[in-house]
C-alpha cells in the first residue's frame, strides 16, 4: 500500500463568508453537507470531500481552483444559469452564446463562487 497513493483525496476552499459559501455549494450546486464546525463546513462532492474554511481576508486566485467532469456542459450551463450563476467570458478565448469555450473535443465552461474562486464544468 502507497500512502497517498491509495488515499482518498480532499480538497480545499477559503470564504470570508462561511453561510454564504454553504448556501451556495449546497443549495446552488446541490452538495451534500457532510459536517459543520468552527473550521469548516464539509461537503460530499461525489465522494470526494470538500472542506470550505472561513478565513478573516483571502484573495482568490486567477486561474480555476476546483473544476466538475460533467456529461454535458451546455446542459450544466442552462441549469446553472436559471439558479442565478453567471458564467465567466474572456475575450481571449472564443465561447459561445452560453460561455462555453471549444477546446478540440473539450468543452469548458467558468463560473465563479461568491468569493470569487474560479470554478469550471467541462466535458473532456
Amino acid at each position: 500500500m502507497s500512502i497517498p497513493a491509495t488515499a482518498k483525496i480532499v480538497t480545499f476552499l477559503c470564504t470570508r463568508d462561511r453561510a454564504t459559501a454553504k448556501a451556495f455549494y449546497g443549495e446552488t450546486l446541490g452538495l451534500t453537507l457532510i459536517s459543520e464546525d468552527d473550521y469548516a463546513v464539509v461537503f460530499d462532492a461525489k465522494g470526494t470531500r470538500l472542506r470550505i474554511s472561513p478565513v478573516k481576508e483571502f484573495t482568490p486566485q486567477p486561474f480555476t481552483v476546483l473544476g466538475w467532469k460533467v456529461p454535458d456542459v451546455a446542459a450544466a450551463v442552462k441549469e446553472l444559469t436559471a439558479k442565478g450563476i453567471v458564467f465567466e467570458r474572456y475575450g481571449f478565448l472564443e465561447q459561445d452564446e452560453l460561455g462555453i469555450w471549444t477546446a478540440g473535443d473539450a468543452h469548458i465552461a467558468w463560473f465563479k463562487d461568491p468569493d470569487g474562486n474560479l470554478l469550471s464544468l467541462d466535458d473532456s
